[in-house]
């Protein structure tokens, strides 16, 4: 005995209705894009999972003081293990704040994991060998707890390359849309 087929349902048949939708404000769902709301809420969590996964995993690793943005900053300066400059950072990690950043590399340059170097009107950080250390001590750690969840399926992995697409692309809208606001 064969299923009956199924017709092709459009979009708007396969949206949840807005009392079912998984949110953290109700009051900005909007029917023009009720998904955005899910999705607002999605990168919420997955933003404080994420920022607690890198304190935990750089306890792990050897150093308990840091903040998120410590440990984004120190694996950006050991990027290619080239120098960069502060300007270089902000920009990358796309933080706006400069005195955020700064703050980070001078408590980095205090714990011995980064050094610096003046040329001209520019500074210039890298990783020290402990820093370089550090950053290892932390990808071993990953590797162990945080690899064994994915499957190293190509499917799986091309899954999550278009996940990272799209959520560069939300950025640059986000982005857009802050400077329109601030224009408001």
């Amino acid at each position: 005995m064969t299923a009956p087929k199924q017709q092709a349902s459009s979009p708007e048949e396969n949206r949840a209705p807005v009392g079912q939708r998984i949110v953290s404000s109700a009051h900005l769902v909007s029917e023009k894009s009720p998904e955005l709301s899910e999705f607002e809420f999605g990168m919420i969590i997955a933003a404080n999972a994420f920022n607690r996964w890198l304190i935990r995993c750089m306890g792990a690793a050897g150093v308990k003081d840091m903040t998120p943005v410590d440990v984004l900053v120190l694996h950006h300066i050991n990027h290619r293990r080239s120098e960069k400059r502060l300007s270089d950072i902000c920009f990358v990690l796309n933080i706006e704040d400069t005195h955020v950043v700064s703050y980070s590399v001078k408590k980095l340059l205090g714990m011995a994991l980064l050094n610096s170097t003046k040329r001209g009107k520019e500074v210039f950080f890298a990783t020290t060998d402990e820093g370089a250390a550090l950053c290892q001590r932390y990808r071993e750690v990953r590797e162990a707890c945080l690899l064994p969840g994915f499957s190293g399926l190509s499917e799986e992995n091309e899954r999550l390359g278009e996940l990272a697409r799209t959520l560069r692309h939300l950025s640059g809208r986000y982005d857009q849309a802050a400077r329109a606001a601030t224009a408001y």
